[in-house]
């Protein structure tokens, strides 16, 4: 599960960042997007580091994991010189926020109704 979990931040954090790059019209080639996206990785890997120990699919861990994701990944474009605009931030925490937890809780939802219910037994 931790591995379905890790997936889902990597693609909630590169779909924010093509979706960002292409709405400011900075373009969707690699090298932007990894230039955008490394430091919100770096957060995710932080993130993940940090919720080791924790049920990966659990709503809190979503939590935990967007709010490090985006503090580490702000911390990380300062230090490299790139822009943290509030409204950045905001959005930043609200994408990934709903990403994080919202797929968490998809997965979990799913896996729930495909295993097999007492009843059926």
């Amino acid at each position: 599960m931790r591995r379905i979990a890790a997936g889902l931040d990597v693609l909630a954090v590169l779909v924010f960042v093509t979706v960002g790059r292409a709405s400011h019209l900075h373009g969707e080639t690699v090298p932007g997007i990894a230039s955008t996206a490394w430091p919100f990785l770096l957060g995710a890997a932080a993130g993940w580091a940090l919720t080791r120990r924790t049920e990966p699919l659990a709503p809190r861990t979503g939590v935990v994991q967007a709010v490090t994701t985006v503090a580490a990944g702000m911390v990380l474009r300062v230090v490299a010189g790139q822009g943290t605009a509030a409204s950045f931030v905001a959005v930043s925490l609200g994408f990934l926020g709903l990403c994080m937890v919202g797929g968490r809780w998809l997965v979990r939802t799913g896996a729930r109704r495909l295993e097999p219910s007492k009843d059926r037994r």
